[in-house]
């Protein structure tokens, strides 16, 4: 495959069919997320998405949309990116984040709500304002700060927020790693509305991953002694006093905490802990914690994996979450112990790790969307949702059409276990080419959603060119509570490699798939998945690993979350014939005979791209069909164009040279 494969048959084909899919959705609100309403409950504020130009990179814009006739009634204006409204206590102003002045730096900024064009800035920090939220009494804003050298978690893309790099420097100047600095903390600031001024809250050497208002006069925070994304793993819930910046520690736990909640008075906190993978990806069980005396109580919910937890007064909360391949929106009673269910649905409410859900007076609002279903903001109140705005644009049908039709299928493990997985297949009879998509984490999951807001996704182009897709959600995965998720402990690519090849078997006896044409693809886990699933057997015509761990012990020592190996391999990196090794997939690159094609960002640092090198490498010493393609702008994923187009290209060819979707005919290459 040539590096530049810009005037190849197949990237003209692709690029032309993402133009034509995408210029009718520029200038349009393509989704939403982050729902916010008013306090009078006649307005909505969102985070909506929108493309500038057909081949750029979406942009987020504040939007203001009216309950009753559900029209948008106004959008901030950019340039870049303007997301997380949230409205005073009176609704007479509304703030949100923006980094207009310089990209990837958001600060804080205030508007009138009718006039969301005129917004000033409120404050600048030194950092990126990452999250906020307004005091009870509406005088003064938490601001979570993230310095300019802080690092972003994978499911931010990885990197730091620092965008620009100096240019006073020769080109020979070294690169300086001393571990780290001063602005790779994260802290909390205290913006003063009257002032108009911020001061530091939380002391130096905190580090302050999230935090809320826990009443007037402390916040709850998940916090740390060290910067590090490793050090995000063990930290605890801690209360953090206002006017001292002192903190107290309330609630350690051997798994993963997120999501800080407080009760209006802040005699109650609220905490989601689970088994995580990556930081902003926590779901699990709904414990609320006593801040006086630190007694914990863990709430029943009926098996639901929490992800998100909101108070609606001293006693109510309402949570949301998922229980298999469905969502659920809950409340709990502290007062008197019970938990009733609101509603349960099997489309989604984000599928981007956490559910856009916000209390309104009669109910909720949420962000819903399927297969079938584009994105669209909907009122449910007594389990019936009413659909307020949907985003769809004149391109949505095109994509619709090409993207086939999803069921929902389960098969046992051999072990007896039942798996559920959604698959996508064409019209027509089977048997297809079969494609097998895994997740990320291990600790993730697969959720019903619109295959793409405005571009092709691949699942869309694997179905439009006659391939089935399958995706599951193997032991590790959310949705099956605690017990499930936290199965893959200790055996990363164990019995989770037996769920997902148990899933082509049945695949393959229930005549969906074709034995002699199977891929498989993934990225983050599921690149080392793939990595590690043509380790095991030779079934696989093609295999895509992207952005993988191929080696466990180099990447304890090349990754910023060295943490996350050992305990996820429940070993250590000095144990050199312990699950460090016997995991790897390089070290039994001998065994493959899968055409891979392994793929990486230059600034990826959770999966440093030396990690594809290493596989890559090993399977051409042992002939076999192997390309390594790195793009050096990209982090953890290709998430810009034009490389993600170019990243589709190569993946769809890559399984069209190697598994054709019509068995006899000659292969289509992406450098044809």
């Amino acid at each position: 495959m040539e590096r530049d494969i810009r005037e190849t048959s197949l990237y003209h084909e692709l690029e032309n069919q993402t133009r034509r899919l995408a210029e009718p959705a520029v200038g349009e609100i393509l989704e939403a997320d982050d729902p916010q309403l008013s306090s009078d409950g006649k307005t909505a504020a969102v985070s909506g998405s929108t493309l500038e130009t057909w081949d750029g990179d979406r942009v987020s814009r504040v939007c203001l949309i009216d309950v009753s006739s559900g029209e948008i009634s106004a959008v901030s204006s950019g340039p870049h990116d303007e997301r997380s409204p949230r409205w005073s206590r009176d609704g007479s102003r509304l703030a949100f984040l923006s980094d207009r002045e310089q990209k990837g730096q958001a600060q804080l900024y205030l508007a009138d709500p009718s006039a969301l064009e005129s917004a000033a800035k409120a404050t600048s920090v030194d950092g990126a304002v990452e999250y906020f939220s307004w005091s009870p009494d509406g005088s003064s804003i938490l601001l979570g700060v993230a310095g300019k050298a802080a690092e972003l978690s994978d499911a931010q893309g990885s990197g730091s927020h620092e965008t620009e790099k100096p240019d006073d420097l020769p080109s020979w100047m070294p690169v300086i790693d001393t571990g780290p600095t001063e602005d790779a903390w994260r802290g909390i600031h205290l913006y003063d509305v009257a002032a108009g001024t911020a001061r530091p809250v939380s002391r130096a050497g905190l580090n302050v991953w999230e935090a809320v208002w826990a009443g007037p006069d402390q916040m709850a925070a998940v916090v740390s002694e060290d910067p590090g994304e490793g050090a995000w793993y063990t930290s605890p819930l801690a209360l953090i006093d206002v006017g001292t910046g002192q903190e107290r520690i309330l609630y350690r736990s051997d798994w993963q905490l997120g999501y800080p909640a407080s009760s209006p008075s802040g005699a109650r906190i609220a905490i989601i802990e689970g088994v995580a993978s990556d930081r902003l990806v926590v779901a699990g069980d709904l414990l609320v914690i006593d801040a006086a005396d630190g007694g914990v109580a863990r709430v029943l919910t009926g098996g639901v994996d929490v992800n998100l937890a909101v108070w609606l007064d001293e006693d109510r909360l309402l949570f949301a979450g998922l229980r298999g391949l469905n969502s659920v929106v809950g409340e709990w009673n502290a007062a008197t112990g019970e938990t009733r269910e609101l509603w349960e649905t099997d489309e989604s409410l984000s599928p981007r790790f956490t559910p856009a859900v916000t209390p309104a007076s009669d109910g909720f609002l949420a962000v819903r969307e399927s297969h079938t279903r584009y994105p669209e903001l909907a009122l449910v109140s007594h389990g019936q949702a009413r659909t307020i705005h949907s985003f769809e644009h004149a391109g949505v049908p095109e994509i619709r059409a090409m993207s086939g039709r999803e069921e929902a299928v389960r098969w046992r493990a051999p072990d007896g276990l039942e798996i559920e997985g959604l698959l996508v297949r064409p019209d027509g009879p089977g048997p297809y080419p079969l494609i097998v998509l895994v997740h990320g984490g291990p600790v993730g999951a697969i959720q019903t959603a619109f295959p793409s807001q405005a571009r092709p996704s691949l699942i869309s182009l694997f179905v439009a060119r006659g391939y089935a897709v399958l995706r599951s959600n193997p032991r590790g995965s959310t949705g099956r509570g605690q017990d499930f998720a936290r199965a893959v402990y200790g055996d990363m690519g164990g019995a989770d490699t037996d769920d997902i090849l148990s899933g082509v078997d049945a695949m393959v006896e229930r005549g969906i798939a074709d034995p002699e044409r199977l891929g498989v693809m993934g990225g983050s886990y599921g690149g080392f998945m793939t990595s590690w699933l043509v380790t095991r057997t030779d079934r696989f015509a093609a295999a895509v690993s992207m952005a993988p761990v191929n080696d466990w012990f180099t990447f304890h020592w090349t990754s910023n979350i060295p943490y996350f190996d050992e305990i996820f391999l429940q070993d250590s990196p000095y144990n050199p014939t312990g699950r460090y090794y016997e995991r790897s997939p390089v070290f039994f690159a001998d065994r493959v005979r899968t055409p891979t094609l392994h793929t990486a960002g230059g600034h990826d640092l959770a999966c440093p791209p030396s990690q594809a090198q290493e596989f890559h490498q090993a399977l051409l010493e042992n002939g076999v069909h192997s390309e390594l393609v790195v793009y050096p702008e990209e982090g953890h994923g290709v998430r810009k164009m034009p490389a993600a187009l170019d990243l589709t290209t190569r993946v769809v060819g890559w399984f069209e040279e190697h598994m054709p979707a019509t068995a006899n005919e000659p292969a289509t290459a992406a450098t044809k």
